[in-house]
């Protein structure tokens, strides 16, 4: 019997782990890197080992300083989480060599399927070896882990090269391994896959299928079980292929085989033999705790014959730090508030206060609703995100709920460009229009001794408040009947709550604020100052860093006086294991570089000016 279980991970899944071996009676142990000194899945642990350093390939990549742990902390077993090495075969091997109990498929079976080129080849596949213009449009894909990192689309010949050195960069990087194939990329199609469950004495579940179509830079934003309108011949043959490849490299443990679905045909694209980011909708439907059934498995016990039979529909929506409308880029700074309706789980990494970084995946949580239907699940997941209190970077909390309620995804009818074609409308601003004089009336709540009245009329006194990117001017009155406001009857306004009514309507806003940021129910606001400092402004053609983190790469041959055109990439940044591209912005000249590989940068820092070629 395990009784204590290190976990090789950080955040969302740790504490998840952490919380189906708290049922069980299990001893838990953190590792975490510096950065994540005073992180949550740390706090939650009995135990915890530091692992010197900030980045991935510092810390959690680092296999020998993981078992290390283990041993010192008293572990007896290692539970790898996702990402990170929970596909390595070779990490799986020092665990078992060093006398610990590993919570996941055998090595073999690891090496076997964790390669996507090998899976490949074992499913009867293989990938392209010298591209064509025939070919395109093409994938470039890292050949291990996943999370859409080091993954790239290339539909012109011409790019193809400097696109594979990105993916291999972007890999190592995040994986430790630069291995990156290439396979023709189908358009239209659906993201389905299985989950499937396999125990030491031969029995191998599949565990219903999963919808995952709709992503973002390939990497999943809102997942589903059971996939919606497949009918019952094609996914049994996708419980048939799923199986079949189980019990190829004679797989145990939990695991997810993966599809594109294009034209009523499955195309295999990879097994993952590890848990899922997205398991807790197939948990929802069956009733089943998948972690415990790893750590029973991974002790010897054998499965049921079948697995419980489904019931419902459940939906997972992935939370993140991140500015969609901003080419997705990840965003940083205190989590003030994190609270979610009772009616969803939330399995998340962070609690309020906790500080966001430029290390690691921007996901935040995962919100999961379970109901007898489909619609029902997806009116329960959007009313909980919409009446979700979120303070904090900017996150694509509103995305989501749109996402939800897009007619294309309720009818069923997604598939993986979704974002491609709805994204403009899902980021159009939506602010409540009167949030800002919410704002305004909760923070001139009791501003003075007196009550702020006077018996002659006075000027209205105005706040300032920046609502996506737009300013908004806010004017009210302090009056002897309290605080008023030009066709709208303030019903109540104190520094939490602010109730108006408009033409005979009434509505509640609940309003936060930490610093300068103002939160009135969904609606972030920035208030300014009343007398803004004079400050000195860039020169036009400056390009500023979209978010914190490290430049790890200039284009090569890239310095001052050289000429560039219009969408040529300049510069590449790191942040959240993620590369982010800076292009130039117009036909011109680089007068100005300012950062060099490795370079640490904060958002806004100048990095480079490209001054626009005078027409004429």
């Amino acid at each position: 019997m395990i009784s204590s279980i290190l976990v090789a991970n950080r955040g969302e899944i740790a504490c998840r782990v952490f919380r189906t071996c708290r049922e069980a009676g299990i001893r838990t142990v953190a590792v975490h890197s510096d950065a994540d000194e005073d992180a949550l899945h740390v706090r939650e642990a009995d135990a915890a080992v530091r692992l010197p350093g900030s980045t991935p390939a510092q810390t959690y990549l680092r296999g020998d300083l993981v078992v290390k742990a283990a041993l010192n902390a008293g572990a007896d077993a290692v539970h790898p989480g996702y990402g990170f090495l929970s596909e390595n075969a070779d990490f799986a091997r020092a665990v078992l060599d060093a006398g610990l109990v590993w919570i996941g498929p055998p090595p073999e079976a690891i090496e076997a399927m964790a390669s996507k080129t090998r899976a490949k080849k074992l499913m009867g596949l293989a990938p392209l070896v010298e591209v064509t213009a025939d070919d395109l449009p093409v994938l470039v894909k890292a050949a291990a882990g996943g999370g859409g990192r080091g993954m790239r689309i290339v539909r012109e010949l011409a790019c193809l090269e400097a696109e594979l050195e990105g993916a291999r960069a972007e890999a190592l990087s995040a994986f430790g391994d630069g291995e990156v194939f290439v396979e023709p990329y189908v358009e239209g199609g659906r993201h389905v896959e299985v989950q499937i469950l396999a125990d030491t004495h031969g029995t191998v579940w599949a565990l219903g299928t999963r919808d995952c179509s709709l992503q973002r830079r390939h990497q999943k934003v809102i997942e589903e079980a059971p996939a919606p309108g497949l009918g019952q011949s094609l996914t049994d043959t996708l419980y048939d292929l799923s199986v079949r490849a189980a019990r190829a490299v004679d797989y145990v443990g939990a695991g997810t085989v993966e599809f594109l679905i294009a034209d009523g045909t499955a195309h295999f694209l990879e097994m993952n033999t590890r848990l899922q980011v997205e398991h807790p909708v197939t948990e929802a439907v069956f009733g089943i705790d998948l972690v415990a059934l790893q750590i029973q498995v991974a002790e010897g016990a054998a499965l049921d014959d079948a697995p419980p039979p489904a019931r419902g529909h459940a939906v997972e929506a992935r939370l993140y730090a991140e500015d969609p409308a901003g080419g997705w880029a990840p965003q940083t700074g205190t989590l003030h508030r994190l609270a979610v309706p009772d009616e969803v789980r939330l399995d998340t990494g962070y609690a309020d206060g906790d500080r966001i970084g430029v290390h690691y995946d921007p996901m935040l949580a995962k919100a999961v609703a379970h109901a007898p239907t489909r619609a029902q699940a997806l009116r329960t997941l959007s009313g909980a995100l919409e009446r979700a209190d979120i303070h904090g970077p900017v996150t694509n909390r509103d995305l989501l709920v749109r996402s939800l309620r897009h007619p294309e995804f309720a009818e069923g009818r997604m598939d993986t460009g979704f974002y491609d074609r709805h994204l403009a409308v899902l980021t159009a601003s939506a602010a409540d229009p009167y949030a800002p004089l919410a704002a305004a009336l909760a923070d001139a709540h009791g501003r003075s001794r007196f009550g702020g009245w006077r018996n002659l009329p006075s000027q209205p006194q105005v706040r300032h408040y920046l609502v996506a990117g737009e300013e908004h001017e806010v004017r009210y009155r302090h009056t002897r009947e309290g605080l008023t406001a030009d066709g709208v009857h303030v019903v109540r306004a104190d520094a939490g709550l602010v109730v108006l009514e408009v033409d005979g309507v009434r509505e509640r806003f609940r309003v936060a604020r930490h610093g300068d940021q103002v939160y009135v129910n969904s609606t972030a606001l920035t208030a300014l100052p009343r007398f803004p400092d004079p400050t000195a402004e860039h020169v036009p053609g400056s390009l500023l860093a979209p978010m914190p983190g490290t430049v790890v790469r200039v284009a090569e041959g890239l310095a001052e006086g050289v000429r560039v055109e219009a969408g040529r990439p300049l510069l590449w940044l790191e942040a959240m294991k993620m590369e982010h591209r800076i292009s130039a912005p117009a036909d011109g000249t680089l007068t100005a570089l300012h950062v060099v590989p490795g370079q640490q940068v904060e958002m806004g820092a100048l990095l480079a000016v490209v001054e626009d070629d005078v027409p004429g």
